[in-house]
């Protein structure tokens, strides 16, 4: 079933990757750069069914993205994985905390990406 997903991420390499992995699966996919433009492009597209989000990004960092998404109304159910580079518990606990519903570390396998996507947005 073909899902609506944003993707936030600061390096055009991973967003790239993520929308042709995303996007072969059939999946739509709406993209932002960082935690402020993920915010904006979120506002003006709705209702998605999965956010794909980093932790290290300009502007605002994926915590403060996470925290907004939770704290707003249309979206604060929609499945959020965080895609990484950190591997750090505390770090985990941290984005759990916020309201993460999913971890994976780059660089990502796309056969688990969508994996994921199956387990927390059947």
């Amino acid at each position: 079933m073909s899902k609506k997903i944003l993707t936030v991420d600061d390096s055009r390499t991973i967003r790239d990757m993520l929308k042709l992995a995303l996007s072969d699966a059939g999946h739509t996919v709406i993209q932002a750069e960082d935690g402020v433009r993920g915010v904006e492009v979120l506002e003006a597209a709705g209702l998605v069914d999965v956010i794909i989000t980093d932790i290290n990004m300009p502007r605002m960092d994926g915590y403060g993205f996470i925290e907004h998404v939770r704290s707003g109304t249309s979206n604060r159910a929609t499945p959020i994985l965080v895609l990484t580079t950190e591997s750090e518990p505390a770090k985990k606990l941290r984005a759990r905390n916020a309201g993460a519903t999913g971890w994976i570390v780059k660089p990502f396998n796309p056969d688990k990406l969508l994996a994921a996507i199956r387990r927390v947005s059947p």
